[in-house]
């Protein structure tokens, strides 16, 4: 092992491609914000908040996201929310950042759509000059939503689709099939957005097969089952549809026992367009420098292997060629 590997994992240029904008609601900022807001939190203090942070599933987390997430209430919660994950990135080597956010879980708690839109707006359009991070937004909807409300939350955005990048699927994975919304990526993308969206975390390799057949996704997010479906495995390799994996998260949410048992290895000798990211970061354990350094402790990746990773993200990336080529050539000079 590389005994400087640990300071490459933070210091390597690179791309977030998987991470709730939610999910860096750090207990600190949640106290403040309910604060500011008028709100009572369930939990007695910061460190009550944190210690809750121990999930058996993808639900138990979701529950307690959720009610985190109330306090989100102003356009300057979000904007505080965009800065403090771009303050703390930007020590991880973070160059540029494609952002989720849930616009059905403020919405429907009464917040507006351009609150939501103008606070982001107000933190990202100036990440470049404040932090040196470049940012895209990924609108996801809530699969356990259904449809019809996706469909409904996409017409809501449709004014506003230059402020977004793309549209996402997320929240809850296991009995909603990708194929149910279909009807709505066919509209993201005749409005010439991306697709990425969420399967194979706690959903078979068919949600899979279907985010890639019927959906026709440009990205998968996480993607972790496709390991056992050979064929599957062999498709991703072959056509290099990028995996954003988070590997902190998917331990923490109990999808894979331990980090040893990931099939991160697998995926890389396979041949993958593998790239790390950090998911929830707040929640999971850490932000996307602490997944590289999981891994490398885990897997012993040597420096080439976490510059594989860190040029993975940015060719993975929805930004230009000229972007992606600058930043490729960071990555080979660091």
């Amino acid at each position: 092992m590389n005994p400087d590997a640990s300071g490459t994992a933070l210091s390597v240029p690179k791309a977030e491609l998987h991470m709730h904008i939610e999910g860096a609601l750090e207990p600190e900022l949640a106290f403040e914000c309910a604060r500011r807001n008028g709100i009572t939190l369930p939990y007695a203090d910061v460190d009550d908040l944190r210690r809750r942070y121990d999930f058996s599933n993808l639900q138990s987390f979701l529950d307690l996201y959720y009610t985190g997430m109330n306090v989100l209430c102003t356009a300057q919660d979000f904007t505080d929310l965009a800065d403090s994950y771009l303050a703390r990135v930007r020590q991880q080597g973070v160059r540029h950042a494609e952002i989720f956010f849930d616009p059905q879980a403020h919405t429907s708690r009464g917040v507006a759509l351009e609150t939501v839109l103008d606070g982001l707006e107000a933190s990202l359009a100036t990440s470049q000059e404040r932090f040196g991070i470049s940012t895209r937004l990924i609108a996801c909807f809530l699969r356990d939503r259904g449809p019809d409300e996706a469909m409904a939350t996409f017409e809501a955005l449709l004014p506003h689709t230059g402020r977004i990048t793309g549209v996402g699927l997320d929240s809850a994975e296991d009995g909603y099939p990708p194929e149910g919304f279909a009807p709505v990526f066919a509209r993201a993308r005749q409005a010439g957005l991306h697709l990425v969206a969420h399967a194979g975390e706690e959903g078979p390799p068919e949600y899979v097969w279907q985010a890639l057949d019927v959906l026709g996704v440009d990205r998968i997010d996480h993607g972790i089952r496709a390991a056992e479906d050979p064929t599957l495995l062999r498709r991703i390799a072959r056509d290099q549809v990028p995996l954003t994996v988070c590997p902190l998260s998917n331990v923490r949410l109990r999808c894979v026992d331990t980090l040893g048992r990931h099939c991160l290895p697998q995926l890389v000798d396979t041949g993958v367009l593998t790239t790390i990211n950090s998911d929830d970061p707040a929640y999971f354990g850490g932000y996307v420098g602490e997944n590289y350094r999981a891994v490398q402790r885990e897997f012993g990746f040597d420096d080439t292997a976490l510059r594989e990773f860190a040029s993975n993200s940015i060719r993975a990336s929805f930004l230009g060629r000229d972007e992606r080529e600058r930043l490729l050539a960071e990555i080979s000079a660091e």
